[in-house]
């Protein structure tokens, strides 16, 4: 099994560099005149949008920056703007795409400053995205404790939070709030920022289900592919699998913590009813 799981990284590697060897041939012909349009794949960590930016990233009209790209990132975090602008100038892609997670509250802005530009949020369920966070990162009841003592000013997880929601994460925290509860209060803060910014009213902003997308993924790719103005073909959904769905027991999240959480879920179900 360790052997076959090898083997299958390394193909995959292969394609991957197969696939920009590709792209870089391709982005050399003469292109039609225009804009260069600029996408911005926003979310919550560990809420699908790696897999997102792998399928945007098989075309072959995009420039794509992940955050482990270090020509765009330092440590995860979006390098400054006029490194970012360097980058969309040295492009000769017509889509320069990035991803925006720990600038989750500079959306609006850095869509001003790079235009014409488009956003894709996508949004994962609470509580697969916890457990999958568990998983990867840690120390969510440290960040709470240093958001309510004041000291994270300036930390990415603390950025946009309005004076409400501070007020709201104090009167919830306690020194013994479980990692689970943490990350999942996390979770509700940063993905509340997407009404709060007022991006349900944005028309260059589309708000995507991770469920949807991995269970529908031709129908969800080629709705997302065309609001961002990309041909899109079922060959770039081909790797898509819905298995990561309630793969593990849900986490031991507080019911109070769960009740927001839910509500605001609610509030993402309604703005995809009414985009449908």
């Amino acid at each position: 099994m360790a052997e076959a799981s090898k083997w299958a990284h390394v193909r995959e590697q292969i394609e991957y560099r197969t696939l920009l060897a590709s792209k870089w041939c391709v982005q050399r012909l003469p292109r039609a005149a225009g804009a260069r349009r600029h996408v911005f794949v926003a979310g919550m960590q560990r809420s699908g949008t790696n897999m997102l930016m792998d399928l945007i990233e098989r075309s072959m009209l995009t420039d794509v920056y992940h955050e482990r790209d270090p020509r765009a990132f330092d440590n995860y975090m979006m390098r400054e703007l006029p490194v970012i602008r360097r980058l969309v100038e040295q492009s000769r892609a017509p889509h320069f795409v990035i991803k925006c997670l720990c600038e989750l509250d500079r959306l609006p802005a850095l869509m001003s400053e790079f235009q014409p530009s488009k956003a894709l949020w996508i949004v994962r369920e609470y509580r697969d995205a916890v457990n999958s966070a568990l998983v990867s990162f840690g120390r969510f009841s440290q960040q709470i404790d240093r958001i309510v003592r004041g000291k994270a000013d300036g930390e990415w997880f603390a950025g946009g939070m309005s004076d409400d929601t501070l007020r709201l994460v104090r009167e919830l925290w306690r020194p013994d709030m479980n990692e689970a509860t943490a990350a999942a209060l996390i979770w509700y803060f940063r993905n509340l920022l997407f009404f709060q910014m007022k991006l349900d009213r944005n028309p260059r902003v589309k708000l995507l289900s991770y469920e949807s997308l991995v269970t529908r993924p031709v129908e969800e790719c080629e709705a997302a592919f065309r609001f961002i103005d990309l041909p899109f073909t079922p060959f770039i959904t081909r790797k898509v699998f819905a298995s990561s769905i309630s793969k593990k027991a849900p986490p031991p999240v507080e019911p109070v913590v769960a009740e927001l959480c839910d509500e605001l879920m609610a509030r993402f179900a309604a703005v995809r009813g009414t985009h449908a």
